[in-house]
């Protein structure tokens, strides 16, 4: 089992920026793919940004591209999501999600969740 709690979350004006964290307990975290998902009112919870348990590889939604950055730090057991230039339409309860491999979390298909965090972009 892994349990994933995200923070970080908060109210931000367009063009701000936000880190969000993830941390990890339970197993072997640096055995696991990480990702970040998203979820706004009344929209499917969609697919923001992945990276491989190495670290080494990254893979975002077309939405966020140049704009958030995915990385970890497997000796703190946590992922982080720098997201700048932050718009409206960014405004979602954003989820962590781990997975045996990054073709899992690209597929959508995480094995766990965290409980999210809100972010909410004024405009």
């Amino acid at each position: 089992q892994v349990q994933l709690v995200e923070s970080g979350g908060g109210l931000v004006q367009a063009g701000g920026s936000l880190r969000l964290s993830c941390a990890a307990s339970g197993r072997s975290f640096d055995t696991y793919a990480m990702a970040w998902f998203r979820q706004a009112p009344g929209k499917e919870r969609e697919f923001v940004a992945a990276i491989g348990s190495s670290g080494r590889s990254t893979t975002y939604a077309d939405s966020v591209k140049g704009r958030f950055t995915v990385s970890s730090d497997n000796a703190k057991n946590t992922v982080y999501l720098q997201m700048n230039s932050l718009k409206y339409e960014d405004t979602a309860v954003y989820y962590c999600a781990a997975a045996a491999s990054l073709v899992l979390l690209i597929r959508r298909r995480p094995e766990y969740w965290g409980q999210g965090t809100q972010v909410t972009v004024s405009s």
